[in-house]
């Protein structure tokens, strides 16, 4: 663990823009979270905000009141939003300031390098304080093209993807890694995102900000390292955006480049446009989905349900209607968890195991 932090969210706990502070939340492995500021919401307990479950983290009004409140000294500034653009508030630049001014360290996952703007860095520096920008692509030396070496992973390896974006991938895999290792399974996650590093990051990258030409050498990089390193069952890759997500498509490279053939696919019920904007185009249907993955070779095991605007009944009456449509489990991750794909995956983990042993032809 790297130390303790405060996460910054501008206002916006409750919005899809604070997903970064969401994830870490609802749980990190790099730091112990003291504490949000968010003054919309000052006064409540996050987790209590978020989804009803009380994690005791406070949310604080102002850094100010954070730093004279917490218990223990505050080691990092995490930015807790993602918006459209990946520009920093103007309105945060001076909470940020005032972290540093309390030599409190800065991590970001915004497009908007805080590194790179000079009041910052000369603050930082006078300050001896170090500012991390998740999101600076590599040096192209450190860089890796794809080698074909994805076709010697002998873990089963299954993706997360989803029908748009800003779905919850990432906390279906964080659960479904957390549930299969509690479970007594060996299972690494692959990390694709600046929110995914900040929860732990030993294997990943951050696919937006890599260049094109080494995006599948970075993900194959990711899964192979992972193999080898820790002798895993089940490696959980998480997925990004979404195959015809206009805004991103995203996808295709898990399924050919990753070789994973396994897929559990996330859903929004009640979004019927990509990005919620009718201009971006209507998502198709699950069975649509379904069968354009199948096209890539790959299967889908489980559909997971971001229930969002639904009202319980209407979860669970999704949750039936697709289980008998499609005829694979249908799970509701942050109402139930996810101990249904947990057997799951030790039933494709048998079946691949049995495959191993008894190859067939040409094999």
């Amino acid at each position: 663990m790297d130390g303790t932090a405060i996460i910054l969210t501008n206002g916006l706990l409750t919005e899809s823009a604070a997903k970064t502070a969401h994830g870490l939340i609802r749980g990190t492995l790099r730091y112990r979270i003291l504490a949000v500021v968010d003054e919309a919401h000052a006064g409540m307990d996050a987790g209590v905000v978020l989804d009803g479950q009380n994690r005791r983290i406070p949310i604080m009004a102002t850094v100010t009141e954070a730093i004279k409140k917490v218990a223990e000294p505050i080691n990092y500034c995490l930015v807790g939003i993602a918006p459209k653009g990946g520009k920093l508030p103007g309105e945060m630049k001076s909470q940020i300031r005032e972290c540093i001014c309390n030599q409190i360290h800065i991590v970001s996952g915004l497009h908007d390098f805080i590194s790179d703007m000079p009041e910052m860095l000369n603050l930082a520096n006078q300050y001896k304080v170090s500012i991390t920008d998740i999101r600076k692509p590599k040096k192209r030396e450190e860089l890796h093209f794809w080698s074909g070496k994805i076709y010697n992973i002998r873990a089963l390896t299954i993706a997360v993807l989803g029908t748009d974006t800003c779905l919850g991938k990432r906390t279906t895999a964080r659960f479904l890694t957390d549930a299969c290792t509690v479970a007594g399974i060996r299972t690494g996650m692959i990390s694709t995102g600046q929110t995914g590093w900040m929860q732990d990051g030993q294997y990943g990258f951050v696919l937006d900000t890599t260049i094109n030409d080494f995006v599948s050498g970075e993900l194959e990089h990711a899964i192979f390292t992972c193999d080898q390193e820790t002798k895993p069952d089940l490696i959980v890759v998480e997925g990004q955006s979404g195959l015809r997500n206009p805004t991103g498509p995203c996808g295709s490279e898990f399924l050919l480049s990753g070789n994973i053939r396994h897929v559990i696919l996330q859903h929004a019920p009640k979004r019927k446009w990509y990005g919620e904007n009718q201009q971006w185009g209507e998502i198709p249907t699950l069975a649509s989905e379904l069968a354009l993955i199948r096209m890539y070779g790959a299967r889908v095991e489980a559909v997971t349900l971001n229930t969002q605007g639904c009202t319980p009944l209407e979860s669970g009456q999704f949750r039936s209607s697709y289980e008998k449509d499609l005829n694979i489990p249908v799970v509701l991750p942050l109402e139930e968890g996810v101990d249904r794909l947990v057997n799951l995956m030790k039933k494709l983990m048998e079946i691949q195991k049995q495959t191993i042993v008894n190859p067939g032809p040409g094999d």
